[in-house]
């Protein structure tokens, strides 16, 4: 019964976080939703912060998930980059709030921002690894300096995409997921062989329709 609350607890903040921002919602707006009270919720979450901690551990098992999706067996190719995109922002879509609070969220929290410093590292590796192996399989002609550059701002685009498509006024944050990830894989076409852009520029077409 304590384990069904506070999973009750922790769907329930990541909804509202979601929803209304983390800003705006309190435990005791938590609290009213779940109906208990704030001795019940503070029972299983010392504050608001060991909440997000909480959701953070999911938030990164999730995007650890999405990064190690690659194949095993082969060298990746363009549809493994896109279908890792797919996973890596259906995580964010999933996570929103953090992103859309993100500085003010690590600014309170040195744990979390060393923990998601980690995950940026993480996932930079992962981008130079998954090029290094598109040059190995002659899909890509990219020196390990333009490699580096690359995967930086690959990782700049997806970290704060959410932000950006809310200052530029787009209103439906679903959509804009979708023409992110297409401006991340416009980041790689420059040096793709001449096969893959074409490849590139039917998957845009046909997932932009």
């Amino acid at each position: 019964m304590a384990r069904d609350t506070r999973q009750r607890i922790l769907d329930t903040s990541l909804a509202m976080f979601n929803g209304q921002g983390e800003p705006n919602v309190t435990t005791n707006h938590i609290a009213d939703e779940l109906e208990i009270s704030p001795g019940n919720l503070y029972y299983h979450f010392r504050n608001k912060d060991d909440i997000i901690e909480q959701l953070f551990t999911r938030y990164e098992e999730r995007m650890d998930a999405a990064l190690s999706g690659s194949p095993a067996d082969r060298l990746p190719d363009l549809e493994d980059i896109w279908m890792q995109l797919h996973l890596v922002f259906e995580t964010i879509w999933d996570f929103r709030f953090l992103y859309r609070d993100l500085l003010d969220i690590l600014s309170r929290n040195r744990r979390l921002r060393t923990r998601f410093g980690r995950l940026v590292k993480r996932g930079t590796e992962k981008v130079e690894d998954v090029m290094r192996g598109m040059v190995r399989a002659g899909a890509m002609r990219a020196t390990p300096t333009e490699i580096e550059a690359t995967a930086t701002n690959l990782l700049v685009i997806i970290t704060f995409w959410i932000n950006f498509a809310s200052l530029r006024g787009d209103r439906d944050e679903q959509a804009s997921i979708r023409v992110g990830i297409v401006q991340i894989m416009m980041l790689l076409s420059p040096s793709l062989r001449d096969a893959e852009r074409v490849h590139l520029d039917t998957l845009t077409r046909i997932y932009l329709d």
